[in-house]
């Protein structure tokens, strides 16, 4: 079997010798780095690979990260999580604007469909498409030890990382910090987005006009069902709370997993285009489901829709599901991506 270091050079950014924190594609390719490292940490428990078996190691190590804490899932115990810590001082930038590197990177791996995983994370993703993630002990671990972690370490000293299912936690936790105050820089990469996949038509008339008439009965029902109460001041609506929180989020239009991000934020842009910005800045704070969930009453937040982000877009051709929608794609060096920022803006 080759060596912990063997896999690593064969399969991972070992190229990224010199770390330059301004660079964004190597930002980008340490965080999923550090995500990838808890995958393999969970399969070293599973095979109990310990020692100089274990594989796990070299995906923080190499980037002068040490392993701080594993977070472990309440109720199959599995690790779904790690906390890094730097233990190498970078000189910090000189230039105004510059990057400062982490002192901890919280990161959370996705789902695993093998034996022994494939029961409670396939369980967590039913939690994401129904909109009650935070009702998980995954959150509620995670949240914890990140609340500990930005006490301990500092405002602007902590990354959030996450993957698939794993970037779900970590959006979740980014929100909820950003409601008490706290802006954590946050790499999402193949976040998850519940809806139905626009974004794989191919016709672009025939795409644009379902998107608009699903933004207008969005629109419709949310102020059917809110128009008699009375609206939010902007302090007290969470979606215009989130909008100076700006995410980086990894998108593959491959992935029907993640693709609907590309539409719901290009989308947003295109209503503005053509004068109808209003019912594009309404629609985009809820889901039809959140809208029912409101009218029976109950918590309506939509925890996936988010108002502002950075984009990264793999416009490279995918072969298949597993590469398009796999984490692996993220610190490749001679790919194709789109950047965008999309940041929202709300009358006051």
């Amino acid at each position: 079997m080759a060596s912990e270091r063997e896999i690593f050079s064969l399969t991972g950014p070992s190229y990224l010798t010199t770390i330059d924190w301004n660079n964004s594609h190597h930002r980008k390719s340490i965080a999923a780095s550090l995500v990838q490292g808890v995958y393999i940490l969970e399969r070293d428990r599973q095979q109990n690979r310990l020692g100089p078996q274990a594989l796990a190691p070299p995906w923080w190590e190499f980037f002068n990260f040490v392993l701080n804490q594993v977070l472990v899932d309440e109720d199959d115990h599995s690790f779904f999580g790690a906390i890094y810590e730097l233990t190498f001082h970078y000189p910090y930038p000189n230039h105004p604007g510059g990057q400062n590197p982490p002192k901890y990177v919280i990161a959370f791996r996705g789902t695993i469909n093998k034996p022994g995983n494939r029961s409670q994370d396939f369980k967590l993703d039913l939690h994401c498409f129904m909109n009650n993630l935070h009702k998980s002990s995954r959150f509620r671990v995670g949240m914890e030890a990140t609340q500990n972690i930005v006490y301990k370490a500092g405002l602007g000293n902590v990354w959030l990382a996450g993957h698939s299912l794993g970037s779900s936690v970590a959006l979740l936790i980014g929100r909820n910090m950003v409601k008490n105050c706290i802006h954590i820089e946050t790499y999402l990469f193949n976040p998850p987005f519940m809806s139905p996949p626009i974004e794989r038509i191919k016709n672009e008339k025939l795409k644009l006009g379902v998107r608009f008439a699903n933004s207008v009965l969005t629109a419709g029902l949310a102020i059917a069902v809110n128009g008699a109460n009375k609206p939010k001041a902007s302090q007290d609506n969470p979606f215009i709370v989130l909008s100076s929180w700006i995410p980086y989020l990894f998108l593959n239009p491959s992935d029907p997993v993640c693709s609907e991000y590309v539409g719901y934020f290009e989308h947003r842009a295109n209503m503005e285009k053509i004068g109808a910005g209003k019912i594009g800045t309404l629609a985009t704070q809820h889901s039809i489901g959140s809208i029912v969930s409101a009218a029976r009453g109950k918590d309506s937040e939509p925890l996936h829709l988010i108002p502002s982000a950075y984009l990264t877009t793999n416009l490279s051709p995918s072969k298949n599901f597993k590469e398009a929608h796999g984490i692996h794609q993220w610190w490749k060096p001679d790919l194709q991506f789109k950047y965008e920022l999309h940041q929202f803006k709300h009358d006051h």
